[in-house]
């Protein structure tokens, strides 16, 4: 089939302003509850969208691993490129893409680090794999082949055989604090539904977008 004429219509579903809670942190996790209801691979799957000091935008895919009154939090290497971005413009977006359930939630934010407790708490819940792991890896850093990676691997796990291994200095969290959400369902004929939850004096409004 040509791209072009890819397509599939959605429908069955609505999304009306009567039907959603007026704080969108409690909507996002009835969604995402749905999703992880709803045969969805990874529901916490999330593109994270970053511009750095160059002023080009970045992105990839992150993994939620929280959500509370303050925001959204995610975890990665303190020293990789979304880091750095991060450092210099803390603005960042968030996208989730449920396919099975024509669902996308886009969000803007602020991201800031976590305290070192909170990243610390979460590190030793990790499998210890992803723990060593975070040891080895210089995330985004050019490195000769992949035997290099697993020399490494190798030697950390000898390095704390029988031991709790500590979170690294150049690992943690970060919580995105979000001044805006938008909600989109999507509708036959393109006709789609789009709610957008916009931060105003400490209140959140609740605008209507066309598709």
């Amino acid at each position: 089939m040509s791209i072009d004429a890819m397509r599939r219509d959605y429908g069955g579903t609505t999304l009306l302003e009567a039907d959603v809670d007026p704080n969108p942190t409690i909507q996002f996790r009835t969604w995402f509850r749905q999703a992880c209801d709803g045969e969805i691979y990874e529901p916490n799957a999330m593109t994270l969208a970053t511009v750095g000091r160059d002023g080009k935008p970045d992105s990839r895919i992150v993994l939620l691993k929280g959500i509370d009154d303050r925001g959204l939090t995610f975890f990665t290497n303190l020293t990789s490129t979304k880091a750095h971005d991060i450092a210099v413009n803390p603005h960042v977006s968030l996208t989730f893409y449920w396919d099975r359930l024509h669902r996308q939630v886009r969000i803007t934010g602020d991201a800031s680090l976590l305290p070192r407790d909170e990243s610390e708490a979460y590190f030793h819940t990790r499998p210890r794999g992803s723990q060593l792991g975070a040891w080895v890896s210089a995330q985004s850093r050019i490195i000769s082949d992949r035997s290099e990676l697993e020399t490494a691997y190798a030697n950390a796990e000898e390095s704390f055989t029988d031991k709790e291994i500590p979170l690294p200095d150049h690992w943690g969290g970060y919580l995105v604090t979000p001044s805006l959400f938008e909600f989109w369902q999507g509708r036959t004929s393109r006709l789609h539904d789009r709610l957008r939850y916009r931060l105003s004096d400490d209140l959140w409004l609740i605008e209507r977008l066309a598709p």
